[in-house]
């Protein structure tokens, strides 16, 4: 009964992605239906969307790289503040210490100079002898551990002034990271939005529906291996969270570096759909597969996440029945997508 469930879940999806098709802008109905004439202007039409598509891509790649300097970074000032909190506490902790030893030398000094170890020797007294030994002693090895921990304590300092060096060198570092990410980001998208502006209205509705098209039939392909015969799993309450999170986000615009709550980027909309799940998650799509745990398609449920393309440069959060959300490009909103509509590379869980 489940299976016969899911079967109609997907073969709603199909419909439902061929409706968009049947419907896009600038397209009858009868014209999807019959067969399809010879197009002067396709195949250019064509090569501009998938040049279109790889800037895109490109860009995506580079609001990878983007994110996960800015989460470095956001990681390397909050250690360089943990790092000055310490030093602090170091040098107030050697002021004291400082101090104890100060007064230890201005007892010495009111009692006439002559070392405990004389005094105790000009002493008469046989007790009197035995007892100040034993408090010698003590006396002795608190001093001798006072000076241990001030050494100790003014080493720990030292490595503090290294371990900071170090962490404003890497924040450096990824400044520079998040600059030239930045610059290609923009340069990627700016080349895509002008091919783009170059086109006439006509021409843009037609675009749009050689895009719908192409994810028609990448997800034709593949509900037509069967793959979903055998992917029932239910979500957990996290990740039923996530989905309905996620879901709630449909309309809202693609902004690379965006997290919300007014826009996204793809990994953005999954890191924080996870967050609102109780969990964190990594926050880009490719320390997402590298980090959480992969499972296989076949064992895929709702609210886990598909990292698309050999570089892992875009991720979709799933809803079942064949479906994610994701945040898909600029100039496009969150929405609603078949999962097989782009080159699956990996299925991570975040709740495994």
């Amino acid at each position: 009964m489940r299976t016969v469930k899911r079967r109609r879940g997907a073969t709603a999806l199909t419909l439902l992605c061929a409706l968009a098709i049947l419907t896009a802008p600038g397209l009858a109905v009868g014209t999807a239906l019959a067969a399809p004439t010879p197009d002067p202007g396709a195949k250019s039409l064509e090569r501009v969307r998938k040049e279109i598509e790889d800037l895109y891509r490109q860009a995506g790649t580079a609001t990878d790289a983007y994110n996960l300097a800015e989460s470095e970074t956001k990681t390397q000032s909050a250690k360089i503040v943990e790092i000055a909190n310490q030093v602090v506490a170091g040098q107030e902790r050697i002021a004291g210490l400082k101090n104890r030893v100060g007064a230890a030398a201005r007892a010495q000094y009111r009692s006439g100079g002559l070392p405990p170890g004389a005094k105790l020797a000009l002493s008469d007294s046989p007790s009197q002898f035995l007892d100040g030994a034993d408090r010698l002693r003590q006396g002795e090895k608190a001093t001798s551990d006072l000076l241990s921990e001030l050494n100790r304590t003014q080493d720990d300092l030292q490595q503090h002034a290294k371990d900071a060096s170090a962490q404003w060198a890497a924040l450096e570092a990824n400044r520079v990271k998040q600059e030239t990410a930045k610059k290609d980001i923009e340069q990627k998208i700016k080349a895509a939005e002008e091919l783009e502006n170059k086109l006439e209205a006509e021409e843009k509705a037609r675009l749009l529906q050689l895009e719908q098209e192409a994810q028609y039939r990448a997800q034709t392909a593949w509900l037509s291996t069967g793959i979903l015969k055998d992917v029932h799993g239910p979500a957990t309450e996290a990740g039923r969270r996530a989905v309905q999170f996620a879901s709630a986000q449909m309309g809202k615009p693609y902004v690379w570096g965006a997290q919300g709550p007014g826009s996204f980027d793809c990994s953005g909309l999954t890191s924080q759909a996870w967050l609102a799940a109780g969990k964190a998650i990594p926050r880009t799509s490719q320390e997402q597969l590298r980090l959480l745990p992969k499972v296989a398609v076949k064992d895929m449920r709702p609210g886990d996440l598909i990292i698309y393309f050999d570089d892992a440069s875009h991720v979709g959060l799933y809803v079942g029945d064949g479906a994610i959300v994701h945040a898909p490009r600029p100039g496009r909103n969150v929405t609603l997508a078949g999962a097989g509509s782009m080159p699956i590379k990996a299925v991570v869980r975040p709740d495994a």
